[in-house]
């Protein structure tokens, strides 16, 4: 189990936050909500403090903080995800509100990264016939949403 839990500032959307990333992967559930004792910064008495969720797999957290934290992409989430509609479907939910960037990453509504990583990807990259791994990387580059048969295309095109 692991002892680290990632805990993500809210100013006000926690609970909405985890229901959201909560629908998009399997083996993953709102585990508790803390509601706040007294009156805080985020809101008060009995207002949403802390949700404990668990997103494929992992805990997290997240947090009405109540003042305004800009989240940085020096911190992103990335799921890997086994075929392109699997891609599709986190990609496109997470677009909603969001802001795609560059290969495979994409902010949601809330500020925050992700990276939505098919495994082909990395199997590519990890190719012993690093030409092969060079030309798949390049083709990412070029990407926002990654695509899969692209990226085997550009790999297969030397």
């Amino acid at each position: 189990m692991s002892k680290v839990t990632p805990c993500l500032w809210f100013e006000h959307d926690a609970e909405a936050a985890a229901r959201f990333y909560c629908s998009l992967l399997p083996d993953s559930h709102v585990d508790h909500v803390q509601r706040s004792a007294t009156d805080t910064p985020s809101g008060p008495a009995g207002s949403v403090l802390m949700v404990a969720f668990t997103l494929g797999g992992q805990k997290m957290q997240a947090l009405n903080g109540g003042r305004s934290e800009k989240p940085s992409q020096a911190i992103s989430l990335s799921i890997s995800r086994a075929d392109q509609a699997e891609v599709d479907h986190v990609w496109d939910a997470l677009a909603d509100g969001g802001q795609p960037i560059q290969c495979g990453w994409i902010k949601d509504r809330w500020g925050f990264s992700w990276q939505v990583v098919p495994r082909a990807m990395i199997e590519l990259f990890g190719d012993p016939d690093r030409a092969r791994a060079g030309r798949a990387m390049k083709a990412m580059m070029g990407m926002v949403k990654l695509d899969i048969a692209a990226l085997r295309a550009a790999a297969d095109a030397g």
